[in-house]
Formats: structure tokens, sequence, C-alpha cells
């Protein structure tokens, strides 16, 4: 395991790679650099992320980084960003991604180490000084209600009773220079906490971090189950604490890699005007929604501070490779713990992270012993839809593990040709997200709807299961002997 503990570092890595490109010209924050990111994320092979150094409005030296988690440029190293922050060598597999976080949920909880000093106190900033208008902050799709100060941030909040620490990332819109709104939407922890607050009538203290080392974002982003703690959860998976500072007006501590810290108190109310944002199913977005204030009080930066962002749309972009490697990670080590005969849980992320698809080994028939591959379907999709991410998993596959979930070519074969069109599946009305697009409107308001899993196992062996038709399921051994001992290609 091998940590990038900052941004900097970060940074410098994708340069060595070739996965970094430097926009020195002048770009404008209104549109412009968004469609600059998001032009890479839209080609057939993502282009390397944009490093802006000259963005129109903000402070001299100021930076942003666009596409800092999404797919890799690197040929054959499509998860090389991804890797790289959670300290994987750069060519490795998703599933080996998975595997190692996966591990990373059993370890012993490692609590983050306060320190005195972060480079982030280079610049202090008080009453009018502190003001969002220096950093460059942008408009991110045509038709957003204004620009969005948090895409890739981490949201540091605590509960009244100081038992449970929550680094979350939402979106946060930006009002004016002192004031921001975001989405505070059941069952996010930041909700959860905010509501605890409001119930003893005080205002949230928060913390929004910008340009933290790069695995944050990944963690920040992870459905982890209740009162435990990102930060905990990133030291057990590095094997060492993470260093924070205590903020400079708040009761909170935040990562010492930070670029930016803003500080303040949440309203105890939804009292301002947020959305519309173009979100991660990849549509143009029409709603808003009243919802509480974030005041600032104070904000702390680095000299020529990185300011990361992503323009969320049509997949595969962050949000997709974060909150997907998330429910992944989550889903496969939940249905684990139920001890449930399971290779891979993935989340596709062309799927706009609509899907879970889980893979189980041939021999699932041995170890739950007089279940049907229907009765099992149901097991796994009860676990996947109670889950903290369940709400956003409109379908779930169960398939044989001779199928590679992460491999679209693997799916798009087996789906249509293990999935029966109207049997052997089974639907249940509940929570759903908001967002998602498929659902009616009527459905949406009310925040529930159908959803479904499918048993595509295939049949015992012996009982109607056809070998697949490839190199190694229809040629005996000797035969593929004799291809591979001439074989050059």
């Amino acid at each position: 395991m091998k940590r990038i503990d900052n941004l900097r570092d970060y940074v410098e890595r994708l340069r060595e790679l070739g996965d970094l490109c430097t926009v020195d010209h002048e770009v404008d924050p209104y549109l412009e650099m968004a469609a600059f990111a998001r032009r890479g994320y839209d080609q057939p092979i993502q282009a390397p992320a944009p490093l802006f150094t000259n963005i129109k409005g903000a402070k001299p030296g100021m930076r942003a980084l666009g596409a800092p988690g999404a797919l890799s440029s690197i040929p054959n190293c499509p998860a090389a960003r991804v890797a790289l922050s959670v300290g994987l060598p750069v060519d490795s597999t998703w599933r080996q991604i998975v595997e190692a976080l996966v591990a990373s949920r059993g370890k012993p909880k490692i609590p983050p180490r306060i320190v005195a000093t972060a480079p982030f106190q280079q610049n202090i900033l008080r009453g009018e000084a502190a003001t969002l208008d220096i950093f460059p902050i942008g408009t991110l799709h045509e038709g957003d209600g204004g620009p969005y100060a948090n895409t890739w941030g981490t949201i540091v909040v605590r509960s009244p009773d100081g038992r449970w620490t929550s680094w979350s990332i939402a979106r946060i819109e930006k009002l004016d220079g002192k004031r921001m709104t975001g989405l505070f939407q059941k069952p996010q922890h930041i909700r959860m906490i905010w509501d605890m607050w409001v119930k003893i009538g005080k205002p949230m203290p928060f913390a929004v971090c910008q340009g933290c080392e790069p695995g944050l974002p990944f963690v920040s982003a992870m459905p982890l189950e209740d009162w435990i703690s990102e930060s905990d959860y990133l030291g057990a998976h590095f094997g060492e604490p993470i260093d924070v500072v205590r903020c400079e007006v708040v009761d909170l501590e935040v990562p010492a890699s930070s670029e930016v810290v803003i500080e303040g108190h949440v309203s105890l109310k939804n009292d301002s005007l947020e959305g519309p944002f173009g979100e991660y199913q990849g549509y143009e977005a029409n709603e808003t929604a009243m919802q509480p204030t974030y005041h600032i009080e104070s904000i702390s930066h680095r000299d020529g501070a990185i300011w990361p962002f992503i323009p969320e749309g049509r997949p595969i972009d962050e949000f997709h490779t974060c909150a997907g490697l998330g429910f992944s990670v989550e889903g496969l080590g939940l249905l684990r713990e139920a001890g449930l005969p399971v290779t891979l849980a993935w989340t596709p992320f062309e799927t706009a992270v609509s899907w879970m698809l889980v893979t189980v080994p041939s021999d699932w028939r041995e170890k739950l012993p007089n279940t049907s591959s229907m009765d099992f379907a149901k097991k796994i999709a009860t676990i996947i839809w109670g889950s903290l991410f369940g709400h956003c998993m409109e379908i779930v596959y169960v398939l044989d593990d001779d199928i590679d979930p992460t491999d679209m070519k693997d799916v798009l074969w087996a789906i249509p040709t293990r999935c029966h069109p109207t049997d052997r599946q089974s639907v249940e009305v509940g929570p759903i997200l908001p967002l998602l697009t498929c659902y009616s409107h009527k459905e949406r308001e009310a925040a529930r709807g159908p959803k479904i899993v499918h048993d595509c196992l295939l049949p015992e062996d012996g009982k109607g299961r056809a070998r697949v038709s490839s190199f190694e399921g229809v040629y005996p051994e000797d035969v593929r002997r004799k291809v591979m001992a001439h074989w050059k290609w």
C-alpha cells in the first residue's frame, strides 16, 4: 500500500504518467472550465486530467483541477487514478481495488491524529475577508442554479454529543461570497447529524475541505454504516492515522492535507433555494428545493490553492467512479458478512450506478442446500436494498462468476442470454432516490417506487446447463495446449 497523502503529490504523479494536461490560457469559470473537463469525459478514451492555472476572476495563483478521479488516459490502466488514490498500483483492476477496500472494512479502525499546524493555514481569512469570491468556483452546466462550490470536497460535521464525526460529499451551491446551500437528503449522514442539531435548536458547525489527499473523496462517498467515522476507516485502510488540524472558529478537526478549508454554521431551517444542478443520471436538471444555508465565518487556504471540481453528467465521471466503487465495496462487504457465498458485487459505472451485479461461485448450492436460485437472488437483493445505498439501486442481477461484472462485454452477453424476459424475477416497492430519472414524477415525489432483482443463474451441471462456447469452454485441454504452443499474438 503506497499512500499519496496530499493533492499536490498526486497531481505530480499524474503528470509523470502523462495523465495530466496543464491549461495555461485564461478560462472562464462560467461554463468554459467545466466544458473543457466534460469534453475529456465524453471522449472514447478519457483525456488527461486538466489543471487550470489562469482562471478569470479568481485570485492570481489559484488553480482548479478537473476530472481528479475519473477514468485514466493511461493505456490499459483505466482505473489508474482511482488506484493511485487508494494506495494501489497504477495497473490495478477494479476487482483488486474493490477487494482491497472490502478487506479494510474488517481491519481495526485507526482514529485520526491531531497535529499542530497544516499548510492550508498559510492564509487565514476572517470577517469580510472570508469570501468565496477569490476562488475558481465554476458554473458547471448551462441551466444550473448558480456556481457550485462543492462537487469533490469533503464536508466535516459532528453529532452534538461528539460521538460521531462524518466526512461526506454532497453538492453545495455558492449563493454569494458568504453563503452556500446544498442537499441535505435522507438517509445521508449529513442529514442525520443536521437533524440532531435542529432537535436541540443549535446551528450545526461545519467545515468544507477542498483539495484533500486523493483517497479521501472516495472514502467520503462510501456508504459506511451509521456511527462509523470515515477518518477511522481511511486510517485502517492505510495502516496509519490521518493527520487532522483543529479548525479556527468551530469545534471540528479537518484533514491537514486540505488546500482550502471553509468553516461556519448551518441554519436550522430550509431557508435557501438550491438548484437546479445537472446530476449524475446524465440529464439537464430543472428541480429546485429549499435547503439549509451554510453561513461562512472563516476560510483558510494554501498559497496557489488547487480547487478540484467535477461537472457531473452522462457516465463516466467521478460521481460514477466514486459512488459506484463505494456501493460495490459496501455491497460485497454486507453480503459476505451475511454469510452468503458471493464472488463480487459490482455497480457498473455505465449504468449511472443504478444497477448492481452480484456474481456467485459454482458451488453455491452446496453452501446453501435446499435454496432455489430465486430464493438466493431475493436474499441478495434484500441485503442490497436494505443498505444505506439501497435507495439508489433500481435493478439487481445475480449471475454465475464465469462472468466478470466489471467487463461490459461479458455483462452485455450474459444478461440477454441468461435473464428471462418475464420469469425468475422479483419486484419490491421501497425507498428510492428522488434523483432517479427513470421513475415517474409521482414516485419521485413520494421517494418510493418499484425495484427488481433478476435471477440469471445457470442450471446445475447435468441439469440443462450448457457449456460456454469459448476457447476455454468447449475445447479440450490438449487442443488448447497445441494452440498456445504456437500462439504469438
